[in-house]
């Protein structure tokens, strides 16, 4: 049987990395984003004739679209851009794409007053992310047979390749000696990068679609996810301090208690989510190689 071709959009951050790493002993992968690679495709989802001709040339059975504006408060400054992106690139990756779309969304969808959230809950985003973020989602449930969403939070791994990763940012901190503020009330479960491509690699292998919630499998803040991370890479805690998150002043509101129910996908798929402990140890382990 022939290999699925899997294109993989926004291929080039820390999530894409993974993925690309974890699915290619399984398919064909097409690897493309907004700068290229060295090997990559070129892709901005936001040009319709090129995102076309580019579909149309590579006949993927399977797009995964990491490719986003994240930037929470870039979001809120430009929302414009956030709907260009967010939003109508999914469009574009759509028309004329009858394959198996897989969209990784956000906790952001939700207004944090409640969580975790499971997939019955109800949406009510706090920002313009979790608003164009959601928008994106109710589009493809409406609009596109074959889609699975698939809701994250706190997606981080280690690679040089992003600024994005809050583990290595507290790492590459504590290493250099340098105090850090973390905030203590935003509460979520943590997300390895490599937990996601699993998920990912068994939502393909297994055509589910429909919308699911995936987290790894403990819900503390982001302090105590910190403290962790000093405690597994042997760093000294005591240079991060506590801070709450309206002493940030940050553009865009955040969704406080959030997080993600797994029962979902654990029952229907037979995912069981690893520790945020386990993950970390996995990262030194590799990072020791």
């Amino acid at each position: 049987m022939r290999m699925k071709n899997v294109l993989i959009t926004g291929a080039y951050g820390q999530l894409g990395e993974a993925c690309i790493k974890y699915l290619k002993s399984y398919f064909n992968i097409i690897p493309a984003g907004r700068y290229g690679g060295n090997k990559g495709i070129q892709l901005d989802i936001t040009d319709a004739h090129s995102t076309r001709q580019m579909i149309k040339k590579h006949n993927p059975q399977v797009i995964l679209n990491l490719a986003a504006m994240t930037n929470v408060d870039g979001c809120e400054t430009d929302p414009k851009m956030a709907e260009a992106i967010n939003v109508n690139g999914v469009k574009i990756l759509c028309d004329g794409f009858d394959g198996h779309f897989i969209q990784i969304s956000t906790d952001y969808v939700f207004d944090g007053n409640a969580g975790p959230y499971s997939e019955d809950d109800e949406t009510n985003p706090i920002s313009v992310y979790g608003k164009t973020k959601l928008a994106a989602d109710d589009w493809l449930s409406a609009n596109h047979e074959k889609t699975t969403i698939l809701r994250a939070n706190v997606v981080y791994g280690y690679t040089n390749r992003t600024k994005a990763s809050f583990v290595k940012w507290v790492v590459d901190s504590l290493t250099d000696e340098k105090p850090i503020r973390v905030v203590d009330d935003q509460w979520n479960n943590p997300t390895w990068t490599e937990s996601i491509a699993s998920v990912i690699n068994e939502l393909i292998e297994k055509e589910a679609f429909g919308l699911y919630h995936y987290g790894d499998k403990d819900h503390l803040n982001r302090y105590e996810f910190a403290l962790l991370i000093a405690k597994v890479f042997d760093l000294d805690a005591s240079l991060i301090s506590p801070i709450s998150t309206s002493e940030l002043n940050q553009p865009a509101p955040r969704p406080l208690r959030s997080g993600l129910k797994t029962e979902k996908i654990e029952s229907e798929l037979g995912i069981i989510p690893k520790s945020v402990e386990t993950c970390l140890q996995e990262i030194r382990k590799q990072l020791s190689k």
